[in-house]
């Protein structure tokens, strides 16, 4: 004790700071239970019973063993807690009873929900991702440059060409995130009325693109991606796929469209990609812009919670691809050293901002 008052800490800060490491190691039950209420169904059930369902209810609905009816309880506890169900009470053979309904989050989860994050849920906590982080003291002392190199023997993207499974596990992350975009067409109309032309780069099968091509039947929409990616998709009028490598050649366009396509790469490949788009809107008689889906960090402006999930986001990144989340200072570095002249930036979608950026 004596070590410890010379330091300056009381014993209160002392029990305090006991409960803080002890939440940091138990927070990965949180992330575990998710995925596992999301494997059981649980929202589809209650979307399905189509009022409030109690927990017996509930318990014959997924199939649960009797003896683990208990802790399905706790399960549902904690989730009350969080705010990914709520509580209340009914009545079921002239008795009141606890009973559990939906909460906008776990809306979000319903698999006929246009809008379902699952895969995405799933996706990234897939035993390869999670197992990996296990290694990440040895990642450190070794000189790969990924945790993946360290732990697989591969970099992220070579082991998904390995892996279909989990590439295609992947992909549907990336698509279930991309379906959220349908709102921003329907609060953000203005950005794209008048473009003539847009070119998704990177946008693997199109989610995105294709839902422009349909709320906008003028724009001629166009994905870029590898080969791979796009082969054998099917196209529209307005709706083309060409297979390439986008940091060597990006057609013209009005518009160049960046959904979460930045913080996969380092500065430097940014800057190239950047630079592509301005030669791309030079060609094209100075008339375009291009359009950034990502995370800025801010931490001066976005609540404790709102940062943590952004700087967990860029550790992810950062270890796995060797990528980065970026503070607004860092975003405009990019931009003025790719040759742009100003940009506007709105934290409009959760955990994400639009950014504009024109030459």
């Amino acid at each position: 004790m004596g070590d410890i008052e010379n330091q300056g800490v009381t014993l209160r800060e002392m029990f305090e700071g006991q409960v803080h490491l002890k939440k940091g190691v138990i927070k990965i039950l949180s992330s575990m239970s998710l995925k596992c209420a999301v494997e059981l169904g649980i929202a589809d059930v209650i979307h399905s019973h189509g009022r409030p369902i109690t927990l017996s209810e509930l318990a014959s609905a997924l199939n649960i063993q009797p003896t683990k009816t208990r802790s399905l309880f706790h399960f549902m506890r904690l989730f009350v807690h969080v705010g990914l169900f709520s509580k209340t009470k009914v009545v079921n053979h002239n008795e009141q009873e606890e009973a559990y309904g939906l909460t906008p989050t776990s809306t979000l989860l319903i698999k006929d929900n246009s809008y379902c994050l699952s895969p995405l849920v799933t996706g990234l906590l897939d035993e390869d991702f999670v197992s990996s982080f296990q290694y990440l003291s040895s990642w450190f002392k070794a000189n790969d440059l990924t945790l993946w190199e360290t732990v697989r023997g591969l970099k992220f993207w070579d082991y998904l060409n390995q892996n279909p499974g989990l590439s295609q596990q992947f992909n549907q992350v990336i698509e279930s995130d991309s379906v959220m975009a349908t709102l921003l067409v329907k609060d953000c109309r203005p950005i794209f009325q008048g473009l003539r032309s847009m070119v998704d780069v990177g946008g693997g099968t199109g989610a995105f693109a294709r839902i422009i091509s349909e709320a906008f039947p003028g724009i001629k929409c166009t994905v870029l991606d590898l080969p791979h990616a796009v082969t054998d998709m099917p196209q529209t009028d307005n709706l083309k796929y060409i297979g390439g490598d986008m940091f060597q050649f990006i057609p013209p366009s009005d518009a160049f469209f960046f959904k979460t396509v930045f913080h996969f790469f380092d500065d430097e490949d940014c800057l190239k990609l950047l630079k592509k788009c301005r030669e791309a809107i030079a060609s094209n008689g100075e008339r375009g812009k291009v359009l950034i889906i990502d995370i800025v960090i801010d931490e001066k402006e976005d609540d404790r919670e709102l940062t943590e999930s952004k700087l967990l986001f860029d550790i992810f990144m950062n270890f796995n691809v060797g990528g980065k989340e970026r503070t607004e200072q860092e975003w405009g570095s990019l931009f003025v050293n790719a040759g742009f002249t100003h940009y506007k930036i709105a934290p409009i979608f959760g955990i994400k901002s639009l950014i504009e950026v024109y030459p």
